[in-house]
């Protein structure tokens, strides 16, 4: 091996630096979310440490020491002055309101899962037999639908299903609808208060999911025209005019398998929206930070999951369009495209 570089050497030190701090941080994070620490701030504007821990009945001494770890990384403000600590405008948005399209607190439920999980995964690694979605820590079915949610808000009704060709219209005048791999049933009521013309019903194999997506259906006021059912992507009943799968696609042993069973219970003139983690279909052009948070997920989720059922094609969460593509289309869909794209997600439209 060759001597290294000092220079590059200290930039390197000083990359894992930054990289550790992030770590520690994104567990501070998650104890802000768990304790209100965030939106206890976002009601109460400046304050000192006492003031906020009254607030959220804690510790003083903890919180404070929590509030200066936040600080130190820029995550919430300090006013040296009257040493007081508060969020911006934007720190708001993203740490304390759960309907803002950049909220990310829940991913940090999602991240904790990998560590939570990284013995199950170290497992899969020398066995190949993979690691079921069921199997992990339940903070990743919460961090998942906290994590997606934001963007399904921001970009499904307006953005998405406009996209489609002539979906908003069948769905204004009612169809029936699958929303499939539902998870806590965040998109399927989301639709479903948007079109009460129309019928919807969630499928997930996950049945401690299936029953949150009931709870989120009732508190939504859609269960009128909305129900989930426990069911596989390959194995659900019904006919559809339109069927949904998001960010699941990649996580199935068979998605080939799934694929064929969509377009079996199509109905001719149908629609399956297929939304998936944004990805180009080369690794180099994966290699950002997106990719980096994608690819690390895929190890520890995504990838053991789809190994740990028949099939195991292991597609990841950067699969990349044109290997979705070809999945799909080896299923007998004839029309696919891509209908729209955010920094996190693929929208793909495929017809019989």
């Amino acid at each position: 091996m060759s001597e290294p570089n000092q220079e590059k050497l200290n930039a390197f030190l000083g990359k894992m630096v930054g990289d550790l701090g992030a770590i520690a941080t994104g567990a501070a994070v998650l104890l802000g979310d768990r304790l209100g620490l965030f939106k206890a701030m976002r009601a109460g504007g400046p304050m000192t440490a006492a003031e906020l821990a009254v607030r959220t009945r804690t510790q003083e001494r903890l919180v404070r020491e929590w509030l200066s770890a936040q600080a130190a990384a820029g995550y919430i403000e300090y006013d040296e002055g009257a040493d007081r600590f508060y969020l911006n405008s934007e720190q708001e948005l993203v740490f304390a309101d759960e309907d803002s399209p950049a909220f990310m607190a829940g991913a940090f439920e999602v991240l904790a899962s990998l560590w939570i999980d990284e013995e199950k995964v170290s497992q899969a690694f020398r066995s190949g037999k993979g690691v079921g979605w069921h199997e992990h820590c339940a903070c990743l079915f919460r961090g998942t639908e906290r994590f997606f949610r934001p963007g399904y808000n921001a970009n499904l009704i307006d953005s998405w299903l406009p996209a489609l060709d002539g979906v908003v219209e069948k769905l204004e005048r009612g169809i029936e609808v699958a929303d499939v791999g539902c998870g806590h049933g965040a998109s399927t009521v989301l639709m479903a208060r948007a079109f009460p013309r129309s019928s919807f019903v969630g499928f997930d194999y996950h049945a401690p999911s299936i029953d949150q997506a009931r709870q989120a259906a009732e508190e939504g006021g859609v269960r009128g025209n909305t129900r989930f059912e426990v069911a596989s992507a390959k194995s659900y009943p019904g006919a559809y005019d339109f069927v949904t799968f998001f960010d699941c696609l990649h996580d199935m042993g068979d998605p080939a398998g799934a694929s064929a069973h969509v377009h079996r219970s199509l109905r001719p003139d149908g629609t399956w929206m297929i939304v998936e983690p944004f990805a180009h279909d080369r690794l180099s052009d994966n290699l950002n930070p997106v990719g980096r948070v994608y690819y690390a997920a895929s190890t520890f989720l995504c990838t053991p999951a789809s190994l740990s059922q028949e099939v195991g094609l292991g597609l990841g969460a950067q699969a990349g369009e044109a290997r979705l593509r070809e999945v799909v289309t080896d299923s007998g869909f004839t029309r696919f495209r891509r209908a729209a794209e955010t920094p996190f997600n693929i929208v793909l439209e495929a017809r019989p």
